[in-house]
């Protein structure tokens, strides 16, 4: 199951305690007591995994290590080793008190979510003229406490949309290397598959039904995952028997969830063309022309359809300059 929103309190560490020490040696007994270490801090780091929200699933909290106390002889605490938790791309970070919101949309992106506390300052820092042997010392700082809430929304370059059933997950095996779950029943996915086309990241966003953007089916669960995506590949399945009611079911859910989804730039595909005869796929074909649905019939076991969706794939990778630089 695809987790795509949490909500948990991060605990950055505290600063360990300034020392309070004294040389030993005969006529040196300075003082040598030492810094406290810094608190660990944490951060939010961009990854490719989809999934990588799912480890934090009923944690409410994350505590990072606390930096060491000082001792003597001048040998200050270890600080406490930052904490990197890891969240896939696509994510907006919500400090839910400050309003404060940020997305990470590349990989390798960080940023820091809680600033561990200061370390304190041992007795050797208090050493003065008058005072040669001081007793002064500081405790370490609190680390910054913030609750986040996490959102995801998927970034693809091309989104996969259609009714249950319609091939979706078919068409992205066999254009890339993604292993998504093919099933002859409707909502056989459950969540999005993510799969990569030289470079052009393609989303299977989960079968939707009429009534989806007020939340019947899978609902708005994965409508929102579509507003990232840059162009839409509408399936239509030739099996259907009413190819352009499908189509107008799709098309509706999506303006009524966001206005600028349904101005997206769509290609539309009529599919499993195979278990059909071609005198139906050539009547279908017209019945969608002839609302003004320009339509490519295609089939995942016919190389020669699927030599027409991959031109239309390296048409857009070509305009969006990947695989260029």
């Amino acid at each position: 199951m695809l987790i795509d929103e949490i909500t948990m309190t991060l605990r950055a560490g505290k600063g360990g305690r300034g020392a309070v020490a004294f040389n030993k040696v005969k006529l040196m007994q300075g003082p040598t007591g030492a810094d406290g270490g810094r608190g660990a801090s944490i951060y939010f780091e961009g990854v490719a995994d989809i999934n990588a929200l799912k480890p934090f699933t009923g944690r409410k909290e994350v505590q990072a290590k606390n930096g060491r106390d000082g001792r003597g002889q001048f040998l200050d605490g270890a600080d406490g080793e930052d904490l990197i938790l890891k969240v896939p791309t696509g994510t907006s970070v919500v400090n839910t008190e400050s309003g404060y919101t940020r997305e990470i949309t590349r990989v390798g992106e960080r940023i820091l979510a809680a600033g561990g506390g200061k370390g304190g300052r041992g007795n050797f820092k208090f050493r003065s003229s008058t005072n040669t042997s001081p007793k002064e010392f500081e405790g370490g700082t609190e680390g910054d406490t913030a609750t986040y809430r996490l959102e995801l929304r998927l970034i693809a370059d091309v989104g996969l949309v259609g009714l249950p059933n319609a091939g979706k997950s078919s068409l992205l095996n066999e254009l890339t290397a993604a292993s998504a779950q093919v099933g002859d029943y409707p909502f056989t996915t459950l969540e999005p598959n993510l799969g990569a086309y030289y470079g052009l990241i393609i989303a299977d966003i989960p079968g939707l039904i009429e009534g989806a953007s007020e939340g019947k089916g899978l609902g708005v669960k994965f409508l929102k995952h579509i507003e990232r995506t840059k162009t839409l590949f509408h399936l239509v399945s030739a099996d259907s028997d009413d190819v352009v009611r499908d189509y107008n079911v799709i098309r509706k859910e999506l303006a009524k969830f966001s206005p600028a989804l349904g101005e997206k730039s769509e290609r539309v595909f009529l599919s499993k063309c195979d278990i059909v005869p071609g005198t139906a796929v050539r009547e279908k074909l017209a019945a969608l022309k002839k609302k003004k649905i320009d339509a490519l019939p295609i089939s995942v076991l016919d190389e020669n359809s699927l030599a027409g969706v991959k031109k239309i794939l390296n048409d857009i990778k070509d305009a969006e300059g990947i695989g260029t630089k």
